[in-house]
């Protein structure tokens, strides 16, 4: 008998998991679209800042930028990617 009792609260357990997976699962989609325009948001933040001019930045001499050509180059690709993801989520035409 103890066998069974254990089978039958494996199998409850499983289900208790799948409900809150699924919740978390939904959560989740409801969430992401929002996190993806934020983080968005973030990476242009730093883009402006790194391409500010002011304070001694020379834009004809790359040693006195903010960012490295890299860094810049980096960001630019993310905030290229994460706009690319933003737009599906919105159905928008690229």
């Amino acid at each position: 008998m103890h066998r069974q009792d254990l089978a039958s609260q494996q199998v409850a357990d499983v289900k208790i998991l799948q409900k809150v997976n699924a919740h978390h699962r939904d959560a989740f989609a409801v969430k992401y679209p929002g996190q993806v325009e934020h983080c968005l948001r973030l990476v242009m933040e730093r883009l402006q800042t790194g391409l500010d001019k002011r304070d001694g930045v020379d834009i004809a001499n790359p040693d006195t930028w903010r960012l490295s050509t890299q860094e810049l180059s980096d960001l630019v690709q993310c905030a290229f990617h994460l706009d690319l993801i933003r737009k599906g989520f919105a159905g928008d035409p690229e």
